[in-house]
C-alpha cells in the first residue's frame, strides 16, 4: 500500500512539472485535435501581450496620471466626448492615424494598426501643440486636426517594407517550403524552393527562455489561441518546436524590441502574418538560426 502511494505521488509530481513547463502549447484541449498534438518539450513559449489596461508598463508614467490631480479640477475633458480612436484599439483607421502622425514627425515607427503607449504618446504630443484637451485619445475634434494637418497616407506610408533588412537565407532553406528566421536580423523570410515570397520583422525569447535554434517542422496551426499558461492571445499561431510557435504579437507591434517573449517568434504585422498563416499547410520546414 505504501509502495502504492509513492508510486502514485511521483506520477502526480511528473505530470505538473510536464505541464507547467509548456507555456505556448496547449495543455487542455481547447480545440479539435489539441489534445493528440500537445506539445511536450520542456520550453516557455507565449508572450506577454499588451492590453488596453496594461499598454503602459511598469516603470512607463501613464498618460494621464502626472495631470490627473490638476486636470480634474480644471482642464479634465468632459465625459460626454466620445472617443473615435484609444489605447488598446486595433484597426486600419489605427493605421492611418500612425501613418500621419509619422508624417508629422511625431512618431518614427512604422504603422502597425494597433493603438499603444507610444501612440498614445504621439497624439497627447499633438494635441498639447495644437491647443486641445491631450488625453492621449482620439477624438472627432482631434482627428479633423490632424487630418487637415497631414495628407492622406500612401499604400507604402501604411505598410512600409520591412523594417530590417533581411538576411541572407541559410543553406537548410534553399529547398522546400520554409520560414526562414534569422536571429542576427530579426526577420522571417517565407520562401519556395529558394524563391523569398515574404518577409516581415520578428522578435525572439529573453536570456531565460530562448527561441530553439535548428531546424524543425509545422507541427499545428490554430488562427484563434490563447496561451494556456500566460492566459494571453497568440492569433495566427504556428508551432514548430513543442510549446514555441510564431504568431502575432500584440505588445511586439506596440513595444516593439523594448520587449521579449517566452521563447515564441513574434511578428508584430498581423495583416502580412495572416496571409502567411493561410499560405503555410503542417509539415512546412521552419529554420531558425543566426
Amino acid at each position: 500500500m505504501q509502495r502504492q502511494r509513492v508510486i502514485i505521488r511521483t506520477i502526480g509530481v511528473a505530470t505538473a512539472v510536464a505541464l507547467a513547463a509548456t507555456a505556448c502549447g496547449p495543455q487542455k484541449t481547447e480545440s479539435a485535435g489539441s489534445s493528440s498534438a500537445a506539445p511536450s518539450s520542456p520550453t516557455a513559449g507565449a508572450t506577454p501581450e499588451a492590453s488596453p489596461s496594461t499598454d503602459n508598463k511598469p516603470g512607463e508614467p501613464s498618460p494621464s496620471a502626472s495631470a490627473s490631480a490638476s486636470a480634474s479640477a480644471s482642464a479634465s475633458p468632459s465625459p460626454s466626448v466620445k472617443q473615435i480612436m484609444a489605447n488598446g484599439d486595433e484597426s486600419e483607421q489605427v493605421r492611418e492615424l500612425q501613418a500621419r502622425l509619422k508624417q508629422l514627425k511625431l512618431m518614427t515607427v512604422a504603422p502597425t494598426g494597433f493603438y499603444g503607449s507610444k501612440t498614445t504618446a504621439a497624439v497627447k504630443s499633438f494635441q498639447s501643440k495644437n491647443s486641445l484637451d491631450a488625453t492621449g485619445g482620439v477624438d472627432e475634434k482631434t482627428w479633423k486636426k490632424i487630418q487637415s494637418s497631414s495628407k492622406k497616407p500612401t499604400a507604402d506610408e501604411l505598410r512600409p517594407p520591412t523594417t530590417n533588412e533581411v538576411a541572407a537565407p541559410d543553406p537548410r532553406c534553399m529547398t522546400g517550403r520554409v520560414m526562414c528566421i534569422s536571429k542576427e536580423s530579426r526577420t522571417l523570410a517565407w520562401m519556395i524552393d529558394g524563391k523569398v515570397v515574404s518577409t516581415m520583422d520578428v522578435r525572439f525569447g529573453s536570456e531565460n527562455t530562448p527561441t530553439r535554434e535548428g531546424v524543425f517542422n509545422v507541427g499545428w496551426k490554430a488562427k484563434d489561441w490563447t496561451s494556456t499558461i500566460y492566459h494571453t492571445p497568440m492569433p495566427y499561431a504556428m508551432f514548430f518546436s513543442g510549446g514555441q510557435a510564431v504568431h502575432y504579437s500584440a505588445d511586439f507591434a506596440a513595444r516593439g524590441y523594448n520587449g521579449a517573449s517566452h521563447g515564441c517568434v513574434n511578428v508584430r504585422d498581423k495583416g502580412k502574418l495572416s496571409k502567411l498563416f493561410d499560405d503555410v499547410q503542417v509539415g512546412d520546414k521552419v529554420v531558425v538560426y543566426w
